[in-house]
């Protein structure tokens, strides 16, 4: 049994068919986030109470900050900038100009600002996907092939390990990660999540190395340790489809968390009424500032 058990609360009511990918601003206190399946990108400012929406034309998969400013996001059909302000999106490279019926999904900066996306099948056909890294002079290199639904993803603060998700899998998987290079190696397992649990979705990382894990299906968040890959805390919500999370607020210790309404019929959403919207909860450590895209 894990050794603490929180309550969620909700932020924002909000009614996100796919809610996914939050990053936190430490320098705006803003949180960035998607609806992937609405192509909006969101941006919520917590001191405010204010949400804002922007279209972005295709089904946005992940948003990452940027060193110079700006944004990047990962779209259905590839990559780009996009500036806030004037809403300009500036497309950099589609690596699957072949594949319409794939589209990116979860993606992260790794600690040198290199940006990591993976693509699935929208019918998620089993292997269709791959990982891809995109580099700060704007060319991409494939890092895993036949991956289902790639997710979550965390660096550790040696920069030595790198934490993936392929969801189907239930598994979480680590990688001898190479910083300088970028390279991944020697796959092994973390943690093989039962069934029962849910399925293993978005994925952040606190500075004890500690990953928190979104339970899709399941209505919680877990922290995992690294090395045993026990259940130190769990996080409840009071809706099922919990999808991603990452630390924030001034102090970077209250844990952010979307979740969705995919895949609900009318009744499961009368019974979880708050599906789609985005939670928070006070946890007892703390995140560390996301990395930036440096290009």
């Amino acid at each position: 049994m894990p050794s603490l058990t929180t309550s969620a609360e909700p932020e924002l009511t909000f009614n996100a068919h796919l809610g996914e990918g939050p990053v936190w601003d430490e320098n705006e206190e803003k949180l960035y986030w998607v609806d992937i399946l609405s192509a909006k990108l969101l941006v919520y400012d917590p001191s405010r109470k204010t949400n804002m929406e922007y279209d972005t034309g295709e089904h946005v998969g992940a948003v990452a900050l940027r060193k110079p400013g700006g944004l990047l996001l990962a779209l259905k059909t590839g990559i780009a900038f996009f500036d806030l302000e004037s809403r300009k999106l500036t497309r950099i490279l589609d690596p699957e100009p072949g594949l319409s019926g794939n589209r990116f999904n979860d993606g992260k900066c790794d600690p040198s600002g290199r940006f990591w996306a993976g693509t699935l099948s929208y019918k998620q056909v089993k292997g269709a996907g791959s990982l891809y890294i995109l580099f700060p002079d704007l060319h991409a290199e494939r890092k895993l092939r036949e991956v289902t639904v790639p997710n979550g993803m965390a660096w550790n603060h040696d920069n030595n390990q790198f934490f993936f998700i392929d969801s189907p899998t239930g598994t979480i998987f680590t990688f001898d990660y190479d910083d300088k290079s970028g390279m991944i190696s020697n796959r092994r397992t973390v943690r093989q999540i039962a069934e029962a649990e849910g399925s293993p979705d978005g994925m952040t990382i606190d500075e004890e190395d500690g990953l928190w894990v979104a339970l899709y299906g399941s209505g919680k968040v877990i922290r995992i340790d690294p090395e045993s890959g026990d259940t130190l805390h769990e996080i409840h919500l009071p809706v099922p489809n919990v999808t991603s999370c990452t630390f924030g607020g001034p102090g970077l210790d209250e844990l952010y968390i979307t979740t969705a309404r995919e895949n609900m019929s009318a009744l499961d959403i009368k019974q979880a009424p708050l599906s789609g919207s985005l939670f928070k909860a006070k946890v007892p450590c703390k995140g560390l500032p996301v990395s930036r895209f440096s290009g």
